[in-house]
């Protein structure tokens, strides 16, 4: 039986200290941190975990520099603290970056102005990140040459937080410490309703893919639907002092463009006056990104978004050949679910801008519920915290919180581990250029459960074989993926667990051979489906996939 099957029938007629409804990054730290301190929880997503708003981020762990711009000090604190601690607790998964701004001379900012806002900003970031400095325009020029410097002043190297995997990677590990606390998660199971029955609710759920409806009773729900809070309250008939307005950003992922700087961000302000940025990704780009009001949560990359940023970075940047869409091997739209109290009308009046990007955790006593709205992936731990404190307010017992419910494992496993990678020349089993050694990656997906796939590659070596050739994922990854993270459709792997979608252009995914092999570990007799399924029907899964394996399978 599959991990995910083993947890929906837990949830059938379960009975539960907590439901959480969505599973991207506040229902995932909810999870963790409640289940973490002795809470019997149940996670659902009527999608995959991280499938919305969590997916679309820029892979960034920050305190908001930005945010000074508004005056928003409290907020850059509590920012910065957050960003300090998650730095300290991943270190292998989050790592300090430089931000490279090159300022424009008719830009909002003076280089000298900057540079003491990026001063105040490192001081009240409790000098958690290398101290900053002040760029002159030879600087730049020497240092970063694919920057256009014609109109350019001077500029500020100043420090934050960057995911070395993707955003959604990172919300799951959340979903897989919760699980390992004890809780109960699955994705693809909808909510159809929820009463209250006494002391308690009965929510009615139906299983996305089979269609299965069933029960579960909980003392308290969280509601962590992210830009669907609101939908979610109505239908329970709740009023809240808070209410969702949305801001959809893009980013486009294109190849290389730095050449000395590809190890920090690049930040430039656009014709707005918003900053965007070129943020590295392995061996891609990402610019990005906008802000747009919009009035749904449903949106995409139009031909306005697109040539906006082109425009952007080509009058930015020094490139050999102008960006053009034909660069572009993936697009990610999503959008910010902001916070405003729900009696401010539309908001049509207010620079959008400058909404506030803060969280705000409400509680209903009487209903026992407790309602998320916004928050960021750096304010997780915060959103954790404070929800934990609410349950706690409706009565759930809860363990004194000891802070090991986030984190990776002590660094006496990590020793322990690299010391049998070391001795059994793991790194040494493949040569590939700009990678980084399987241990560290290893290590740094998987924490604990890479110990067993050591134990594979010992076995057998095979298991140490990239399948998708430059995609980066051995077949022992593949073959872990497959018991423990319940990857339901073919895109929750290639868009989420892993980065592929991102950096892998869609006509060689259509040209990887290896993908077959991956689509039957993952899932067995349902592989034939689970393609289909992913190209948008049988008669649409390309030739090199349909066929299987072959010796020049090579994705670039």
């Amino acid at each position: 039986m599959s991990l995910r099957s083993t947890h929906l029938d837990r949830i059938r007629n379960g009975s539960f200290d907590t439901l959480i409804i969505g599973g991207g990054i506040n229902g995932a730290v909810t999870a963790a941190s409640l289940a973490g301190r002795g809470a019997n929880v149940a996670l659902i997503d009527r999608g995959d975990f991280a499938n919305f708003t969590s997916q679309a981020s820029s892979n960034l762990v920050w305190g908001g520099f930005k945010y000074l711009e508004n005056y928003e000090l409290w907020l850059v604190f509590k920012l910065c603290r957050s960003r300090n601690r998650l730095m300290k607790a991943y270190r292998d998964n989050i790592k300090q970056i430089g931000f490279y701004a090159a300022l424009d001379e008719k830009g909002p900012y003076k280089p000298w102005f900057a540079a003491f806002g990026a001063l105040g900003y490192w001081i009240i970031g409790q000098f958690g990140t290398k101290r900053p400095r002040l760029l002159s325009r030879d600087d730049i020029e020497q240092e970063e040459p694919a920057i256009n410097t014609e109109t350019v002043a001077g500029g500020i190297d100043y420090r934050d937080g960057i995911l070395v995997d993707n955003d959604a990677r990172f919300v799951f590990n959340f979903v897989r410490s919760a699980i390992e606390a004890g809780a109960t998660a699955a994705n693809y199971v909808e909510l159809v309703s929820a009463v209250r029955d006494g002391d308690k609710w009965t929510a009615t759920l139906r299983c996305v893919d089979t269609g299965e409806v069933f029960t579960t009773t909980a003392s308290t729900i969280v509601n962590a639907a992210g830009p669907f809070v609101d939908e979610t309250n109505e239908q329970w008939g709740l009023s809240t002092a808070h209410r969702i307005v949305y801001s959809k950003g893009i980013h486009l992922v294109v190849p290389r463009l730095t050449t000395n700087n590809h190890h920090k961000v690049l930040a430039f302000y656009d014709d707005t006056e918003r900053l965007f940025y070129v943020i590295p990704m392995g061996r891609r780009s990402v610019i990005g990104t906008t802000d747009t009001r919009v009035d749904t949560p449903f949106t995409e990359a139009n031909d306005d978004d697109i040539e906006f940023l082109l425009a952007q970075i080509n009058a930015r940047m020094d490139l050999a050949t102008p960006l053009t869409r034909a660069d572009i091997i993936a697009e990610r739209s999503g959008v910010r679910p902001l916070v405003v109290s729900a009696g401010k009308g539309d908001q049509k009046d207010v620079d959008w801008t400058k909404l506030s990007r803060k969280h705000a955790v409400e509680v209903d006593q009487t209903e026992r519920v407790v309602t998320i709205f916004g928050g960021k992936l750096t304010d997780c731990l915060n959103v954790g915290e404070e929800v934990a404190h609410e349950i706690e307010s409706l009565g759930i017992p809860l363990e004194r919180d000891l802070h090991n419910w986030y984190g990776e494992p002590a660094k006496a496993t990590r020793k322990e581990f690299f010391r049998q990678a070391r001795l059994m020349h793991l790194d040494d089993l493949r040569e590939k250029p700009d990678t980084e050694p399987l241990s560290e990656r290893l290590w740094r997906r998987y924490g604990r459960r890479a110990f067993s796939m050591l134990e594979e590659i010992r076995q057998d070596p095979r298991m140490a074989e990239d399948i998708m050739g430059s995609a980066d994922y051995l077949r022992a990854e593949l073959y872990s993926a497959a018991e423990s993270e319940m990857i339901t459709r073919l895109e929750d792997f290639m868009r989420r667990r892993s980065k592929i979608e991102l950096v892998v252009s869609d006509a060689d995914i259509a040209n990887s051979a290896g993908l077959r092999e991956v689509a039957e570990i993952l899932f067995g007799d349902e592989a034939e489906h689970r393609l289909a399924e992913y190209f948008g029907g049988a008669d649409h899964v390309p030739d090199a996939v349909r066929n299987g394996p072959a010796s020049a399978d090579v994705l670039a």
